[in-house]
């Protein structure tokens, strides 16, 4: 008997009649002989109807008590998937995120799981209950609702699938698996059958919507394979799992994009020690996200530091900077860019093949498209450039790689 854990997202408990979808496709798994965890999100759209509401109270609602209301979306799909399973002749128990014994820390809003005592859902298994369980929230040392931002219950899944020893972790959702890049925008790409855990979260941290990086990254480091698949078929999906020596043969694994990215420019720093931890430990105390950083110093001496940040904390990143800049120097200017998004090539190929970031700018300049800001790391290549021209970017570095066609 196998103990299979599965993700349900909003799209697929989006309506009554797909929640009896669910619960039919849980009774067929545990009909085959298995023990089946389900981790379930708020029915589609009730995240966004639930935030809409607290916002007409005021622009800043309470942290504390929107992790309260956002998690009555999650508790509504267990119960009602219960319902759904208990309909079928299936027994199933409910699980809140405080019941599944998911310990969290950090900011309301945002929290961390630190670790999970899984006791009541071995109890629940052991009396021969299929489990529904709660995805995006957990509960503090003091007993506080916790939710872990968006995309959470990724993650709640795969920290139940390593706590319950499950034997396998499905990601069930709207899409069939993990593409070369988003069908949407590349209509020629390509379901990949297998990808690495390091390529999938270098993926989910430059756009890709499949996975959350923070699941990804508690993947790998409990050693979680899983597999991403649809919710509304039984077609075969993408596994993620730890890298073997063949994946070395494919030099990239996909391209990503990532729109509404905004950039920040500092001018006139003092070139001495020390400028940099201040101004990025500001922008870490307001618990914002920076990704790509650029540094340089002009014949003046004066430093000028550039980096980029999801648009929608730029406001917050001017306000956490305004201080420190004053500290740091009369002169010092902030100027920002939104309007741009970020485009990435991936595969962990890179590492022992030469010239990707030749012909992928060679790719851009051929489409008279401008770079902006250029980061790599061991297996990504990175770039800025404007929004309005992100899909056509795509196309043209999808193409040069030749990423609809499957390796020999």
């Amino acid at each position: 008997m196998a103990l299979i854990v599965q993700k349900y997202g909003g799209t697929s408990v989006g309506t009554i009649d797909r929640i009896r979808n669910v619960a039919a496709r849980m009774k067929r798994t545990h009909d085959e002989g298995n023990q089946v965890v389900a981790v379930v999100s708020a029915m589609s759209g009730i995240t966004d109807k639930l935030i809409g509401m607290a916002h007409e109270f005021g622009e800043d609602p309470a942290e504390r008590e929107l992790d309260v209301l956002l998690a009555t979306g999650e508790q509504q799909s267990i119960a009602l998937v219960s319902m759904a399973l208990h309909e079928i002749g299936m027994k199933a128990v409910s699980v809140t995120g405080r019941q599944a014994g998911i310990r969290t820390s950090g900011s309301h809003t945002r929290g961390r799981i630190e670790d999970i005592k899984p006791d009541f859902m071995r109890s629940s298994l052991d009396e021969g209950n299929n489990l529904v369980v709660a995805g995006f929230q957990g509960c503090t040392l003091e007993g506080m609702v916790h939710t872990l931002g968006r995309g959470g219950s990724d993650l709640t899944a795969i920290a139940v699938a390593a706590a319950v020893k499950a034997d396998v972790c499905q990601i069930l959702t709207d899409v069939d698996g993990v593409y070369t890049c988003d069908p949407r925008v590349v209509k020629n790409a390509r379901k990949l059958p297998e990808i690495s855990y390091d390529e999938m979260l270098e993926l989910a941290s430059s756009g890709a919507k499949v996975m959350q990086s923070r699941s990804v990254e508690f993947a790998k480091k409990y050693g979680v394979v899983f597999e991403v698949r649809s919710s509304l078929n039984d077609n075969p999906g993408t596994m993620v799992l730890e890298e073997h020596p063949a994946m070395e043969n494919v030099v990239i694994r996909g391209v990503s994009i990532e729109r509404s990215q905004a950039r920040v420019t500092i001018t006139d720093i003092p070139d001495h020690p020390g400028m940099s931890g201040k101004i990025l430990g500001a922008l870490a105390d307001a618990e914002i996200n920076i990704d790509m950083i650029l540094s340089n110093t002009a014949s003046d001496g004066m430093a000028r530091h550039s980096f980029t940040m999801h648009s929608n904390d730029l406001g917050r990143a001017q306000a956490a900077l305004k201080p420190v800049l004053a500290d740091i120097s009369d002169g010092a200017k902030v100027e920002t860019e939104a309007g741009i998004a970020k485009l990435s090539c991936v595969g962990i190929g890179m590492r022992s093949h030469s010239g990707v970031a030749a012909a992928m700018f060679k790719a851009l300049g051929d489409e008279g498209i401008n770079i902006g800001m250029i980061s790599t790391s061991e297996i990504k290549i990175a770039v800025t450039v404007d929004e309005t021209r992100i899909e056509d970017a795509a196309r043209a570095v999808h193409d040069a790689f030749h990423l609809d066609q499957a390796p020999a």
